[in-house]
């Protein structure tokens, strides 16, 4: 089984989300938290957020790129549980216990998204808002094997002589 880990390719998650998903982290998508939002929410780094963040799971910091990865069921659980609690925490749902069908759904819709994907496949997200609601799109962007060329340094494999 699939999920996605937080991936930063340079500096700028640190400078356009008000907090950004740390590297490794598990993400899932999050469009949740922008399910009442309308134009008058889209400013600034809120609006980059809305537009192209992943959720990171353990910071609740969002992420522009994450990388698909082998998950264990045991995981799946304890990230099922911490999202439930976040839910208690951030969203005023009644109980860990009302919110754990809504987390494993969430999660589960990751682990959609990820099926069938090599690893370290690269994922992005895009929404906006539509009538109707938050509509979100993804994209993905496969590795490609790098060639030992690309990155080896050559020399000679003679020895130089002693001036």
């Amino acid at each position: 089984m699939n999920l996605a880990r937080a991936v930063h390719l340079d500096e700028s998650d640190m400078m356009v989300f008000d907090r950004p998903a740390r590297t490794g982290e598990w993400c899932i998508s999050g469009g949740f938290a922008f399910s009442d939002w309308t134009e008058d929410d889209l400013s600034g780094k809120a609006r980059q957020a809305f537009a192209n963040g992943w959720l990171g799971l353990e910071s609740f910091g969002r992420v522009t790129f994450v990388a698909v990865t082998r998950v264990e069921p045991d995981e799946i659980a304890a990230l099922e549980r911490a999202l439930a609690r976040h839910f208690v925490e951030a969203w005023g749902a009644p109980s860990e216990e009302a919110a754990l069908p809504v987390a494993r759904a969430e999660i589960a819709h990751m682990v959609d998204l990820c099926e069938g994907h090599a690893p370290n496949t690269l994922l992005s997200v895009a929404r906006e808002l539509a009538p109707d609601g938050v509509r979100e799109s993804f994209s993905v962007i496969e590795t490609r094997e790098a060639r030992i060329g690309q990155f080896a340094v050559h020399g000679s494999p003679d020895p130089e002589p002693d001036p």
